[in-house]
């Protein structure tokens, strides 16, 4: 996606404004063939770098307003539309911002991050779209002065930001596997959340959504009339999707991405490039469902069968990639996937992302339908009797079937959300167990799961199922998902879309009833009943599988990778963060015993580590050579 920056401070002018924001812009670049748009204002700048992501500038000197726009959004409002065509969709966004302030940004849809600047007035607007498909971060300095990116690398380029790394942020990283927006990896500066919006106005500062996910529960409408609605907003957003540059699709045999390859087919009325990965390890190749699915729409199928060398080559470029640690490890196969994409002269790749977190398709949703029933005993039965019992069976000596009841009754009696997070190794190890004592000190431990709780208890749900649809829109999609696309997309040098995050297909999910997305333990109900006919019957009636890389098994057969991994967390030990004891009992005894779950760790450290080379360790090797030659004239002192 590439993305936008800026800065603007009245105190310092425009003097070094295009080098400076030009420096900004330099950081945003992870993969080739960018163009620069720089506009320069009196007291700052705003600069994009892209590739075929569109990019619209916009200045109105007469009343001093001066705008960024990165992504395709499009105007829900048909004179703005009309206006975006006669001046250009910043110049349009300068037009809305006039009449109707922040309310405007309700009117936008699609994919963009967007920065205005009104001198006259002394206010600066950030926004993202609602799905958070692109990204924006900003760091507010004293003074009233503001400088912005869509990488916190970006901010960090700009001489007046002191690059401090944040403990929590790191500790999150470990709890997640990935940084939960607002948090960032270096302390003070803030990423915009999902359909939110940051107002910068004469000191003081706004950070409201402008667009939140709402569930209406209540609705009931015939089948035949949901389903004429569903197909029909699902092939808007597939045509609309696929009207930019040479598209293709990422096929991994799933719901989600066989519905969009075969939607492609049909509006580019000829047969679509799609793009799969496999990976030559046991029950982890799911190739020949993308074959299924290609045969069955006649699409033009490459594939790639990804191997231990190549996730070797890859894991320092996607390091180097990413801004703050990122511990998805599928964003190796996602990268080589986009990379075969880009081969074959595709540009702009569809993904189909979202569908599961929208139509209720994870296997842990299903899950906690069974654990939910347990709460529907009366309460003297589960406390009085039930609960005791089971407190008292042995932990070892037991039957598989009795140790099944008294998992059952533990997991069951936690409440949700933490039990829809029961996995995370971090709660079961115990943060003393894993982080060193002096880090910990300057750290929250209960901070992560309280965020997680706090999101769950706000969603604008009352049903389950769509409550946990809420916390996986932020912590999955968002969070995750849509980083590890958009990034290793950029890397690969293409841009990407994601149709099931149309705001016309989102809308659609909100007022679905609740039992026509998880319908018992059947997931997906309403989507598999829906598309049926359209898609091949093996795909509909497949278990859920993923996209995951079998680190965790080559980790014990590859030498060059395990060597790799291990040097890295060997290093890891000396940054003060993870327990030297719990990196070397992981590597010993706890991968040894269950190598698919724990390698998920050596890969979040490995990655923590890498992450600390390509980028803290390369900053402080840069700035020490800047030490040592001679500055040039008129160089403002880096802070920090």
């Amino acid at each position: 996606m590439s993305g936008l920056c800026g800065w603007h401070d009245r105190a310092v002018g425009s003097r070094d404004g295009a080098r400076i924001v030009s420096a900004m812009a330099s950081a945003l670049v992870v993969g080739p063939g960018e163009h620069r748009h720089v506009l320069t204002t009196h007291a700052g700048a705003i600069a994009a770098s892209a590739r075929d992501v569109a990019v619209s500038m916009g200045e109105a000197p007469a009343v001093h307003m001066f705008c960024g726009v990165v992504g395709r959004p499009r105007w829900a409002d048909a004179a703005l539309a009309e206006e975006a065509g006669r001046v250009g969709l910043a110049g349009s966004v300068l037009t809305a911002y006039e009449a109707h302030g922040v309310g405007a940004l309700s009117k936008l849809e699609g994919a963009f991050a967007l920065a205005l600047i009104d001198e006259a007035h002394g206010e600066i607007l950030l926004a993202v779209d609602r799905m958070g498909i692109c990204s924006l971060a900003y760091a507010a300095k004293p003074g009233g002065a503001v400088v912005f990116g869509s990488s916190v690398a970006a901010i960090a380029s700009h001489p007046d930001v002191s690059v401090e790394l944040d403990r929590q942020a790191l500790f999150d990283y470990v709890y997640f596997h990935m940084i939960p927006g607002p948090r960032s990896v270096v302390r003070g500066v803030t990423r915009l959340l999902p359909g939110t919006y940051t107002l910068f106005r004469r000191g003081a500062t706004t950070v409201e959504p402008y667009w939140e996910m709402r569930y209406f529960e209540n609705e009931r409408a015939p089948f035949p009339e949901l389903k004429e609605r569903f197909v029909h907003d699902l092939r808007a957003s597939v045509a609309d999707a696929a009207a930019v540059g040479e598209v293709g699709a990422f096929l991994s045999g799933g719901t989600d991405s066989s519905t969009i390859a075969g939607l492609l087919t049909e509006a580019c009325r000829k047969p679509a490039k799609t793009f799969s990965i496999g990976f030559d390890a046991e029950g982890y190749d799911e190739m020949a469902y993308a074959r299924i699915a290609a045969r069955h729409f006649g699409t033009r199928q490459f594939e790639y069968y990804v191997t231990p060398d190549d996730v070797v080559s890859a894991i320092p470029l996607v390091a180097q990639a990413y801004d703050q640690p990122f511990g998805n490890a599928s964003a190796v196969p996602a990268y080589y996937c986009a990379r075969l994409a880009a081969s074959e002269g595709i540009t702009h790749m569809l993904g189909g992302d979202g569908g599961d977190e929208l139509f209720g398709g994870n296997v842990r949703y299903a899950t906690q339908y069974l654990l939910s029933l347990y709460s529907r005993l009366p309460r003297w039965l589960r406390a009085g009797l039930v609960e005791p019992v089971a407190s008292r069976l042995p932990a070892a000596g037991i039957t598989p079937g009795v140790r099944q009841v008294r998992g059952y009754v533990r997991l069951a009696s936690t409440p949700m959300p933490a039990r829809f997070d029961s996995y995370n190794l971090v709660e079961r190890v115990g943060p003393t167990q894993i982080f060193g004592e002096e880090f910990l000190a300057a750290v929250d431990v209960g901070a992560p799961a309280e965020q997680f709780a706090d999101t769950y208890h706000r969603a604008h749900a009352d049903a389950l199922i769509n409550r946990m649809l809420a916390l996986d829109l932020k912590y999955t999609v968002a969070d995750n998902d849509l980083p590890k696309v958009t990034r290793m997309c950029d890397l690969a040098g293409i841009e990407c879309s994601f149709p099931m995050l149309d705001e016309r297909v989102v809308a659609f999910s909100a007022h679905l009833a609740p039992e026509l997305k998880l319908k018992g333990t059947k997931l997906r109900y309403f989507f598999k009943l829906a598309l049926r006919g359209f898609l091949p019957e093996e795909i509909i009636a497949k278990s859920k599988h993923g996209f995951g890389l079998p680190f965790g098994v080559w980790l014990e057969k590859h030498r060059a990778l395990r060597e790799l991994a291990l040097d890295s967390l060997g290093k890891l030990k000396r940054r003060g963060v993870v327990r030297a004891e719990f990196i070397d009992e992981l590597t010993s005894r706890h991968l040894a015993s269950h190598a698919t779950y724990y390698g998920v760790m050596v890969w979040v450290l490995m990655m923590l580590e890498q992450w600390f080379e390509h980028h803290v360790d390369a900053r402080g090797r840069t700035e020490r050579s800047a030490e040592v030659s001679p500055k040039p004239a008129g160089a403002s002192p880096r802070a920090g």
